[in-house]
């Protein structure tokens, strides 16, 4: 209705003003209906744009949107986040997923045709935004957020190596539990342009990374970046320690915790998400055989010194049911223990 009414006042007042209407990709029945010459009745729609989601549109309106309008776009559900986003940096509005609508579209044709430098308008048509889905919006809206998958090999500094190839670029995410050799990361990285990140999975694929590009993919997006990792291998984990780390949230800071790591201790664990808080919260596993554990300890002195907070989570029974896999029966019948025993470290900084 919005479409028809504004095309109509548009093209009687001034012909040439170009008409482009808006929809999500999953709610696409006027795109449908004007591709056809006929109302067409989707099967189903989407619900996250449910202020501009119908199955069939009015015939009336479809008439006068087959007259007036001169394009349609259809847009993502990340790109409607992103301009929702957009939305808010620039006038403090928080708009409705059906409301960022035009703002989507109007990005995506400028970013498709390379358009600058010419007036274009969005019709921004509600803000009645639901505030449980502001968590949704603000983990899907960076557009400059890269999700990839990459391998790399079970041997010390492996991580750093990796970091180094990405920096200076935000890292946001790391996600890893030790399982083989080579070992699958997920990882997040903000690159400036589409030219930007094809560069850096260039550079990684050269070092022998092996990335795989993940965006626009739903359940690497939605649901494996939660999911990985998991158990690891008793033999591989029975002299590992848990430790959670907090430090400030800074430009490079986690470069910096990086080559703070010791590089003949072998990481089985590495866990960081950028939230947009001041504290930057990374867990990691080390793998510490007794005749290291005194080594250890002298590391966490010194992280403790240069200002990082920790705190040992080897008893937490989360890490006994979802990151140690059961010990098989040994040869009397008796189970061995499913987690290696508390290094016993001393006190924790406390975090």
């Amino acid at each position: 209705g919005l479409l028809a009414g504004v095309g109509a006042f548009l093209k009687a007042v001034k012909p040439s003003i170009k008409v482009i209407g808006v929809e999500a990709a999953d709610s696409a029945a006027m795109t449908r209906s004007i591709e056809a010459g006929e109302v067409v009745e989707l099967p189903s729609v989407g619900l996250f744009a449910d202020g501009a989601a119908v199955r069939r549109v009015g015939d009336e309106t479809f008439r006068l949107c087959n007259r007036v309008v001169d394009e349609m776009i259809n847009v993502s559900t990340d790109q409607i986040c992103g301009a929702i986003k957009d939305s808010f940096i620039d006038t403090r509005v928080v708009l409705e997923p059906a409301g960022a609508l035009a703002v989507a579209g109007m990005r995506k044709y400028a970013e498709t045709h390379g358009i600058s430098g010419k007036t274009l308008v969005a019709v921004a048509s509600g803000a009645n935004m639901d505030f449980d889905r502001l968590r949704f919006v603000s983990e899907r809206a960076d557009t400059s957020e890269s999700l990839v998958c990459v391998q790399i090999p079970e041997r010390p500094g492996a991580f750093l190596e990796l970091y180094q190839h990405i920096f200076p670029r935000n890292v946001t995410e790391f996600s890893y539990r030790i399982g083989g050799d080579p070992a699958s990361i997920f990882m997040s990285f903000q690159a400036s342009s589409r030219e930007d990140r094809a560069s850096v999975l260039e550079a990684l694929g050269a070092a022998g990374f092996r990335p795989r590009d993940l965006g626009g993919n739903e359940l690497a997006q939605t649901h494996g970046r939660h999911l990985a990792g998991g158990r690891a291998p008793f033999d591989m984990t029975k002299e590992e320690a848990l430790l959670r780390f907090e430090f400030p949230e800074r430009p490079g800071s986690l470069l910096r915790f990086l080559e703070n790591l010791p590089q003949d201790f072998n990481v089985s664990l590495f866990h960081y998400r950028s939230h947009g808080a001041d504290v930057a919260r990374v867990l990691v596993g080390i793998v510490a055989p007794g005749i290291k554990r005194a080594q250890l300890r002298e590391y966490l002195d010194f992280l403790t010194s240069k200002g990082y907070s920790w705190c040992e989570e080897t008893e937490n029974p989360v890490y006994d049911n979802f990151l140690l896999e059961a010990a098989a029966p040994n040869t009397s019948g008796r189970s061995r223990p499913r987690k290696p025993p508390p290094l016993t470290l001393g006190s924790p900084s406390g975090v």
